[in-house]
């Protein structure tokens, strides 16, 4: 048998026992926890791994991300550091001379932040066109939900003052004119920009292990792909399994393909497995498209706006629930988290449904808390991006005014004993737990403003979002998720204990191994 006993260190069992002296494992899984003497009493044949004073945990879960767009990015040119229109233009001159980009090809570009703009504004058409190339430019907001292209760009997506707009998008415009200006949002720009990158089956392969290990150096050993499409499904196919990888359906532009892939339903195939569908109410509040009760500050009437009528969203909960499958739906918005507990519970009675499909409401960030009960009622999992109130923060308070303080009520969700999960929705941000464990217990924005201290919760609170809780939203509580008898050997080597250093020194702990089912997949 391949035994390893793990000792030495803090090992934080997040069971009742939060703490054990030391840890068997047999092939993989968890056997036995106690005194170190004890285990080695009976197995002197285990592999020892002495922690040398480090902290070991169950390995994190990312309860909401998007993997293949992850390793889609780290091809593409960044604007994450762009601070001006210049900037921007500098970065894309540079990279389309140093690789020699074919003319006609797309220039792909994210990251991008109107907010840390110099010019607090959107890049539009023309200034792309002041560019001296001639290539198709796409830029995408670090969001994903917003992008600009330039003349080229427009032309190839077949854009021009003809072109209507459908629900739950907008084509910028010139002035009062209807001359595209070459910014797009939400259903507008997302539909348009799904097939514009080319690459082979080989680089494709390269890319999607590239991204699993970037999960792994940051403690992770589950991940999710958030919006799957076959596009998607096929990428996943050609990876090695390092990680594991859980899918959701785009419910609305691919119905039938969950029921078509049965080999991926509900179990593992190569690393990958599907749990349900996934669909979008709103968009995003940095980008003022997320749908609120209440108009945006400094707004008269504008509230963002809903994706889908209340009755299509009913029919994507029904059809969940009739498949006995997860619904994952994007909220940010409160009318958008309205919407959702609307739906849900309309269509819980209208199927006379018994089974918890373990509904998740994804960001959740202007969820209210008068909400929350409803949540608790329907067992509606929260997964909330609280990592908002650091990257983000100061745009929200100038965006939303008092209610930016209440973003992501993690402490009144613990107060119901509401299940909740925490996510970094990559490729928006990096899968960094720690970053987020850190965002959870402090609430501070990067000008150094307190944001929501009721909402703070304790490391132990936010670490359970991004481990057990996270498994259960997983429907995998049995195995992952704690170091408990019977699960799997899925842990993360810290070099400090988070439950016994300031909260303000979170941030600084560093992921030394990230070991899946006694595997070592990531070493400092």
């Amino acid at each position: 048998m391949d035994k390893t006993i793990y000792f030495g260190g803090d090992i934080i069992t997040l069971e009742d026992t939060l703490y054990t002296d030391a840890v068997l494992v047999e092939n993989g899984i968890i056997k036995d926890l106690d005194t170190f003497d004890n285990l080695i009493k009976n197995n002197k044949d285990a592999n020892l791994i002495n922690l040398n004073g480090a902290t070991m945990l169950p390995a994190f879960l990312d309860s909401h991300s998007h993997l293949s767009s992850l390793a889609l990015t780290t091809e593409l040119v960044k604007l994450h550091n762009a601070k001006s229109f210049d900037d921007i233009k500098n970065i894309i001159l540079k990279f389309a001379k140093d690789n020699n980009i074919p003319k006609d090809e797309w220039i792909i570009c994210f990251g991008y932040d109107n907010n840390n703009l110099k010019e607090k504004s959107h890049p539009d058409k023309f200034m792309l066109d002041t560019i001296n190339i001639e290539n198709p430019i796409l830029l995408t907001h670090t969001s994903g939900h917003m992008g600009v292209v330039n003349q080229k760009g427009l032309d190839l997506f077949n854009i021009d003052k003809n072109t209507k707009e459908k629900p739950g998008g907008k084509i910028g415009r010139v002035g009062n004119t209807n001359e595209p200006n070459g910014y797009l949002e939400e259903n507008a720009f997302i539909s348009r920009c799904t097939n514009v990158y080319k690459t082979t089956s080989d680089k494709i392969k390269k890319l999607i292990n590239n991204a699993q290990n970037i999960y792994a150096s940051y403690g992770i050993t589950t991940a999710q792909e958030g919006l799957l499409t076959p596009k998607e499904l096929g990428m996943l196919k050609l990876g090695d399994s390092i990680i594991d990888i859980i899918g959701y359906v785009d419910i609305k532009n691919y119905p039938d393909l969950l029921n078509n892939e049965k080999d991926y339903l509900k179990k593992y195939n190569n690393g990958v497995k599907l749990l349900g569908y996934k669909a979008f109410l709103d968009g995003s509040p940095q980008g003022k498209t997320a749908w609120l009760t209440k108009p945006y500050e400094n707004e008269k009437d504008y509230k963002g706006y809903p994706i889908y009528e209340d009755a299509q969203v009913t029919n994507f909960f029904k059809k969940a629930i009739t498949e006995n499958v997860q619904m994952l739906i994007h909220c940010n918005g409160d009318a958008a988290c309205e919407q959702f507990i609307r739906c849900y519970k309309q269509a819980k009675e209208e199927t006379n449904c018994k089974n918890n499909i373990r509904p998740v409401m994804i960001h959740s960030q202007m969820l209210r808390k008068d909400l929350l009960p409803l949540v608790k009622e329907l067992d509606i999992i929260p997964s909330y991006f609280v990592a908002h109130t650091f990257y983000w923060g100061d745009v929200h308070i100038k965006n939303l005014g008092e209610r930016a303080y209440n973003i992501s009520p993690l402490k009144s969700s613990s107060d119901l004993n509401i299940i909740y999960t925490l996510h970094q929705d990559a490729p928006v941000i990096m899968p960094n737990m720690i970053e987020t464990i850190w965002c959870a217990t402090n609430r501070i924005t990067k000008d150094g403003v307190s944001i929501g201290k009721d909402e703070i919760i304790t490391p132990l609170d936010a670490i359970k979002a991004v481990t057990i809780n996270a498994s259960y939203q997983y429907f995998e509580e049995d195995i992952k998720g704690s170091i408990k008898i019977g699960k799997q050997a899925n842990f993360v080597i810290l070099s400090k204990n988070p439950l016994k250093i300031p909260t303000s020194e979170i941030k600084d702990i560093e992921i030394l191994k990230t070991i899946k089912l006694d595997k070592v997949i990531f070493e400092k």
